[in-house]
């Protein structure tokens, strides 16, 4: 049977500028990202796909991804002619359909719990969320849920006592603890509910109840170290967020997207989404909320060495903090507190080489999560102590505070905890084979190999 050549994928090869021969080259290599080392595409491979061909999943989703690194924006399988796209690629569109968007967070929940390979492989695409946050502050939404039984009020307020229970549950031992466990509670008691009929009243406060969720298992995807799935779920969190109607809600998760991009290499992008989060707050201000976005501006900014640009975010950051009232704000706004806000604030100041300052705010952050028990905080703070020492060159306050380091992160599971340990590994390499070096690698082994 003979086959109708792609139009849209010459097209999309056109636009890029890219030759057969090089988008080969990227989809390898974008294979060995994926965990799939057997995909040999060569410039026949494009040659065929051109003719009509339609190559076997992932590689419709890896030539999405790289035509979308390309250009600029997302660009989907569909685009290129490759039919509708499974989860992974689903998961990262801000669908306009209200059901679409309950099918996607709903596949994407199934594929975690169910913990698929290509899934767990999908990498982070940097691109992805320009549309998502351009789309929310434009606020265009009109799509109805599917009909069926009605929700009340009643169940939502089930959902709702749950978050906190969810957050408590990350906060003190780790992203890696109860992500299985909320992931299956959305898939069975939540996500249903969305395809459900409701009131105005009633869909509203049920969207908001999954926004947060969807945003807590991002969260915990990423502490986890699985930045492709946690993407995936913050842009659904935000396209939750905005049915929602509540703009501090959705600035909340463009305030997660813009720290992890941030930590991944694109601070400029990270700046981009704190920026978008505090102009959606302009109509309805969490003072917390606005805190935190422009701690992570700061946080971008100092990535790119922006000095005073970066030290005029940490005084905006502490001048919103100041304002805060706890009981007016949110429960998921919770976590933002002092022993957070100073945690960031000294990792800016670390990234600034303003060693004075950055142990000023870990010492804060530090003496706040120590009366909260919360380890994981403490451990990322210690970390940044023990940087302000060695930008000292002062080595042995710097192996002091991180072997309290070590002892705080073994007590959670969480990446970002082992990432700081090994961050600092790298940062006493200068100090050569010196004892206290030694020592410090030798106990930081065990936790790093795990």
């Amino acid at each position: 049977m003979k086959t109708t050549p792609n139009s849209k994928l010459a097209h999309w090869l056109r636009r890029s500028g890219l030759s057969r021969t090089e988008l080969a080259r990227r989809v390898r290599a974008a294979g060995q990202a994926w965990g799939q080392p057997h995909i040999s595409t060569d410039a026949s491979s494009v040659r065929r796909w051109l003719e009509g061909d339609i190559p076997r999943s992932p590689v419709p989703e890896i030539l999405a991804d790289t035509f979308s690194a390309v250009v600029g924006y997302r660009v989907t399988t569909y685009d290129l002619g490759l039919g509708d796209s499974q989860t992974v690629d689903n998961s990262l569109v801000y669908s306009s359909s209200f059901a679409t968007t309950v099918a996607s967070v709903s596949d994407l929940g199934r594929a975690d719990v169910d913990r698929r390979k290509f899934l767990a492989a999908a990498p982070f695409a940097a691109v992805a969320a320009v549309g998502p946050s351009r789309d929310w502050l434009l606020n265009t939404l009109d799509q109805e849920p599917e009909p069926g039984p009605r929700v009340r009020l009643e169940d939502v307020s089930k959902v709702k006592n749950m978050f906190g229970t969810f957050q408590d549950m990350d906060v003190l031992q780790g992203g890696g603890s109860g992500r299985l466990a909320l992931a299956m509670y959305m898939n069975v008691h939540v996500y249903p509910l969305l395809r459900r009929t409701h009131t105005d009243e009633v869909r509203r406060a049920l969207c908001e109840a999954a926004a947060e969720q969807t945003y807590l298992l991002g969260w915990m995807a990423y502490d986890s170290g699985e930045h492709g799935v946690a993407q995936r779920y913050l842009v659904q969190s935000l396209r939750l967020a905005e049915e929602s109607r509540n703009a501090a809600l959705g600035a909340h998760v463009l305030a997660g997207m813009a720290d992890q991009a941030t930590l991944l290499g694109n601070p400029t992008e990270g700046r981009r989404l704190a920026q978008a989060g505090r102009a959606g707050l302009s109509k309805e201000t969490s003072h917390a909320c606005m805190a935190d976005l422009w701690c992570l501006e700061a946080r971008a900014l100092a990535k790119v060495g922006d000095k005073r640009a970066a030290a005029h975010a940490v005084a905006k950051s502490e001048d919103a903090f100041s304002r805060v009232r706890p009981e007016e704000e949110q429960e998921w706004a919770e976590f933002i507190d002092h022993a957070y806000l100073n945690g960031e604030h000294a990792n800016t100041f670390r990234d600034l080489g303003e060693a004075d300052q950055a142990e000023a705010h870990a010492r804060e952050s530090i003496a706040h999560a120590q009366r909260q028990k919360r380890a994981r905080r403490g451990a990322m703070s210690q970390a940044a102590l023990a940087v302000s020492y060695l930008q000292r060159k002062e080595l042995e306050g710097a192996y002091k505070a991180g072997l309290r380091t070590l002892t705080l992160a073994g007590q959670v599971r969480s990446s970002r905890a082992v990432e700081a340990v090994q961050d600092l590994q790298r940062r006493m390499r200068p100090f050569g084979d010196h004892r206290l070096v030694a020592d410090f690698n030798e106990r930081a082994r065990e936790l790093t190999a795990a």
